[in-house]
């Protein structure tokens, strides 16, 4: 197994898987304000910036799988720094890009390697840090998705609008070379799951897929993704439309949202491991559920209503992936978690663009053009919430003390005899 880290070599750990998170995070989402410079530089549609955008996802969830073949396979350390390098060359290519095709390549890359970096990250903190301190834990590696939010894109945008599209991509491979000599110089080994006898890798996908409590976590996490993703790729189209929000107010919905979310992260975190991961998780699944409902409803609420719906609802739907991603991770066999983990990825990348494309055929246009039927995919992402919310509690959960177990323990302490 992997040995205890001290306090500081863990808060290391925790900030570099952080940081590592942050760059692939902003590599993803700065792509989607870019569109009106992608359209008009390549002279493409609005479906084939779409594309663009999606082949990063859909290469990260082909490569979630194949990665479940070699994950548990090396020392983590060794693996994400070889994977994180890949990503940074392929951000670097990114920037290189001169033409629709070469820029695709780049994305597709991109999104292969950088996919399997957030399973990766999630496997590393579910090996090293004890059960009882894994939300806190999860609450800072996530917080690297508010970070994105409040200074990443703004970031990249800055850059795009001063220089060209090329730069923030350049930008995120250099940031990317920094962090990974920090990574190199300050991870431990990682390898304790090495210990552990190995099967082939059909055996160890057969062994994680025949697992019922794999498969329900596997579930849980696909349900997470539904909740959000039936309503968030649409929220700007809403807010813009029906809410008459102006193009230059959208990036405040982002910007109030993730500064909100990087306080409240640490927050969720510190009650996922002190009131439960489970009770924490049904809690934030039901205040993400009534959020969500409210943003579909709230083109009437002028602009500082939206904000704080908006804002409300980020809260929410980051909030509750602490507790469930703690869950997750410590619903998998310690043995086949790298497996475990990536497989994991494939299904998030899965159910989000599933998610995302129910979202789509559930909302129309009105001969006024204003969107029409958004409260029906809410009341589908407040659906999977519930669901999500019932399935938690049946997850068996590896490095947990059973409330039995717990009070036997603190009655033999008493009991037991002087030595």
């Amino acid at each position: 197994m992997n040995a205890a880290l001290s306090p500081k070599r863990e808060l290391w750990l925790l900030l570099t898987l952080a940081g590592i998170q942050f760059t692939h995070i902003v590599d993803f989402m700065v792509m989607m304000p870019l569109g009106p410079q992608f359209t008009q530089l390549f002279n493409i549609s609005d479906a084939k910036f779409g594309l663009l955008v999606s082949a990063y996802t859909f290469s990260a969830g082909a490569s979630g799988l194949l990665a479940s073949f070699y994950v548990d396979r090396f020392s983590r350390k060794n693996l994400l720094l070889t994977l994180y390098v890949l990503f940074a060359l392929a951000t670097l290519a990114c920037g290189l890009a001169s033409t629709y095709d070469t820029l695709m390549l780049a994305r597709i890359a991109a999104g292969a390697f950088g996919g399997v970096l957030a399973a990766l990250a999630q496997t590393i903190v579910a090996d090293v840090i004890p059960f009882e301190r894994r939300g806190r834990a999860m609450g800072v590696v996530m917080s690297s998705f508010a970070l994105a939010s409040v200074a990443g894109v703004p970031t990249g945008l800055f850059l795009a609008a001063h220089f060209d599209w090329h730069t923030p991509f350049f930008a995120i491979a250099a940031v990317c070379g920094v962090l990974a000599v920090g990574a190199w110089v300050t991870l431990p080994p990682l390898a304790g799951h090495l210990e552990h006898p190995r099967t082939s890798p059909l055996g160890g996908i057969a062994e994680v897929l025949q697992d019922t409590n794999h498969r329900k976590a596997f579930l849980l996490t696909a349900l997470m993704m539904i909740a959000g993703f039936t309503v968030i790729p649409y929220i700007t189209i809403y807010t813009t439309i029906n809410g008459g929000l102006s193009v230059q107010q959208v990036p405040y919905v982002y910007l109030l949202g993730g500064a909100a979310t990087l306080v409240s992260t640490r927050w969720v975190g510190r009650l996922t491991d002190s009131a439960g991961k489970a009770k924490m998780f049904s809690i934030m699944s039901v205040f993400a559920a009534i959020s969500v409902v409210l943003v579909t409803l709230s083109a009437s609420f002028g602009l500082w209503g939206i904000l704080l719906v908006t804002t409300i609802m980020f809260i929410g739907m980051n909030g509750r992936m602490i507790p469930g991603m703690a869950l997750v991770t410590s619903a998998a066999n310690p043995k086949l978690r790298g497996t475990f983990m990536a497989l994991n990825s494939s299904v998030q990348s899965a159910a989000m663009g599933v998610a995302s494309f129910i979202g789509g055929l559930v909302i129309s246009r009105d001969a006024q053009g204003l969107v029409q039927n958004f409260w029906v995919s809410a009341l589908l992402g407040a659906a999977a919430s519930v669901l999500a919310l019932l399935l938690a509690s049946r997850l068996k959960l590896y490095g947990a003390i059973p409330v039995k177990a717990t009070v036997n323990q603190v009655a033999n302490r008493h009991t037991r005899p002087p030595a």
